[in-house]
């Protein structure tokens, strides 16, 4: 596993520190009739590898390496050169370069330990992919899209030097002008106008990007051609399209990466006999694969993880339709059984179910299985693994599935305790019933004891802080859009703002009551009381809070917490809690207590006080600026 020190984040963080520190100590030649202002190709470039390179040093750390390599050599090459040293800027990249050079050859040492080591485990033999394995076309999305890209960055390129050339025909067949500044009016604007003036006292009205170049009495060149007026300095202004070229270039490089690296990678898995190595399986709700070693039969220590789909693209047609046996194989009378034969039948598939589900609630089925290839950070792999049947007796069938994203060892993390919080995104590692997959009801039932006062979940301290930040954030927004005055800018933020208010009264105050009569939802606007008769079903997804009510729409909470910091803490969600237990009480009505909430208990919607607070502080920009 690599060292700490070589995270992505520290070389990230410590590459683009170092470009920062090499932009500012640069000294800006201001354009002049010597050297324009014009088309800075190489610059664009240096940059567009720049950003590439803060990309793929998360995920393609060998052409991150190779682009690192690059960036220095130019920095090396401008130190060389006296006149284009920038001194410690160009010396602080160059050391950051080597920092970043030097975790990512760390980082692809330790995948080819990884590699060993699990080639080592799975013994000198290899074997190939079977053949329903088929083939995956890896990769081909991504070279569709860096082909869409690369077209977008070539046409802009070519509008680019279309405005150039038709500059340099305009100014060839213009007059030139030597004349004299007398007036700048500096803009809040892409461009300002400057008037000079000529020997034969004839005034000139030019726009310019840099008004602060050109002070009173500074002697400028001029093109001119009837209307047409340009500073010989700043000839043309073709940033818009640069943008559009970097951007399109660096995102067009970044899927062509992605789709040969995928695309090869795949066919090493295709064309190669492969090691093969006897693990456990486990699977989320998510689709994640998550990978344990063969005698780890409590699901102790998670290896590794992926996304994986079947690797038989025919499999959904060849399910074959159940043969209805009422019709084929029971007698005529079969279709008369009596009422409470078939209650009965119905009552003890219900308590079987149960047993199922009450057997499964601490960890999900762990599955045998043999997975093919070699084992490393961003490596692809296939496996095979029995099915689980639908039924107790159900036929076992052998399913083949394929990685579609790139496999991730468990516990590779910033973090010394990433790995106890990794489990909390493990089927079966929940801590304190805070897990990301779906848990039975039965399990959840089994955790409650019978109550005779009311059942109250609230706010927690994620949801809290998450209101306060909308709360401070709608301050500065309404700093920022009432700083000039009424605008239309003042109309857009009416509209958003109910909608910003409820998820800010949502997230500090939100309350569900669960009492004998049904359940007190306390939203931003109002409470509502639902009878447990209405009520269908009650789950948690997004940060919101969703009561099923039967022939009306569901009742939401949103935003309730900050889900994903909290998993990722270790913390258990209030609002996780209060929708799994509630969907408990729904199915247990034995668990529901005995008591009327009383008012205190319902909660109080916070939303009238929330716009009381914002009208308060808006009217209170208004006379402060």
């Amino acid at each position: 596993m690599p060292g700490r020190w070589a995270h992505p984040l520290f070389a990230a963080l410590a590459l683009a520190g170092g470009a920062i520190w090499a932009m500012v100590s640069v000294s800006e030649t201001p354009c002049s009739t010597g050297q324009p202002c014009g088309a800075d190709w190489l610059g664009l470039a240096q940059i567009g590898l720049l950003l590439l390179c803060l990309y793929w040093i998360w995920r393609q750390p060998v052409p991150a390496l190779a682009g690192v390599v690059v960036l220095a050599a130019a920095s090396l090459t401008a130190l060389a050169d006296p006149g284009t040293a920038t001194g410690m800027g160009e010396s602080g990249f160059v050391a950051a370069a080597g920092f970043v050079a030097l975790t990512l050859t760390h980082r692809l040492g330790a995948r080819r330990r990884q590699r060993a080591l699990s080639e080592e485990a799975a013994g000198p033999q290899r074997h190939p992919l079977p053949e329903s394995a088929g083939r995956f076309a890896r990769g081909r999305v991504s070279l569709i899209m860096a082909g869409l890209l690369f077209t977008v960055s070539a046409y802009a390129l070519w509008e680019a030097h279309g405005e150039i050339d038709a500059y340099e025909e305009r100014a060839d067949r213009s007059t030139r002008v030597s004349a004299r500044v007398v007036q700048v009016d500096i803009e809040d604007e892409d461009t300002s106008p400057l008037v000079a003036m000529s020997d034969d006292n004839r005034r000139y009205t030019v726009e310019t990007v840099f008004p602060e170049d050109y002070p009173v009495g500074t002697q400028v060149e001029l093109v001119v051609d009837g209307d047409w007026i340009r500073l010989v300095s700043e000839p043309y202004d073709i940033f818009g399209w640069e943008l559009v070229l970097l951007a399109g270039s660096v995102a067009g490089a970044g899927f062509l990466a992605n789709g040969v690296n995928g695309r090869r990678r795949s066919r090493v898995l295709d064309r190669s006999p492969l090691p093969v190595l006897k693990v456990l399986l486990q699977e989320g709700e998510d689709g994640r694969t998550w990978v344990y070693g063969a005698d780890d039969t409590e699901a102790a220590r998670p290896l590794l993880s992926f996304h994986s789909l079947h690797a038989s693209e025919n499999a959904p047609e060849d399910l074959e339709e159940p043969e209805d046996t009422a019709d084929s194989s029971a007698p005529d009378g079969a279709d008369a059984e009596d009422d409470h034969v078939v209650a009965e039948r119905l009552r003890r598939e219900e308590e079987a179910i149960e047993a199922i589900l009450k057997g499964c609630a601490d960890k999900s089925p762990l599955r045998e299985a043999l997975l093919y290839g070699s084992l490393y950070q961003g490596a692809e792999v296939a496996f095979l693994a029995p099915e689980q049947p639908l039924e107790p007796d159900g036929e076992v069938e052998v399913e083949v599935e394929r990685s579609v994203t790139p496999v991730r060892p468990v516990g590779q993390g910033l973090l010394p305790s990433r790995l106890a919080r990794s489990r909390d995104q493990v089927p079966g590692h929940g801590r304190d019933g805070n897990r990301r997959h779906r848990r039975p009801v039965a399990a959840i039932a089994a955790e409650m004891l019978p109550s005779a006062a009311p059942l109250t979940w609230s706010a927690d301290g994620a949801s809290r802080g998450l209101g306060l930040f909308l709360l401070l954030m709608q301050g500065g927004g309404a700093w920022a859009v009432l700083s000039d005055g009424l605008s239309w800018k003042s109309l857009l933020a009416v509209l958003v703002l109910p909608m910003l208010i409820s998820s800010i009264a949502t997230a500090l105050n939100w309350r569900l009551t669960a009492d004998r009569d049904g359940v007190w939802v306390a939203g931003p606007w109002r409470v509502r009381h639902i009878p447990w008769n209405s009520v269908t079903g009650a789950r948690h997804s997004s940060d919101t809070i969703a009561i099923s009510v039967s022939g009306d729409k569901d009742v939401q909470l949103t935003s309730v917490g900050f889900f994903w910091l909290q998993n990722k803490l270790g913390r258990t969600s209030a609002a996780l809690k209060a929708a799994e237990e509630v969907q408990a009480l729904l199915h247990h009505p034995e668990l529901r207590p005995d008591q009327v909430a009383g008012p205190s208990e319902q909660g109080m919607p916070l939303g009238p006080v929330i716009v009381v607070i914002v009208a308060v502080w808006a009217a209170a920009v208004l006379l402060l600026l």
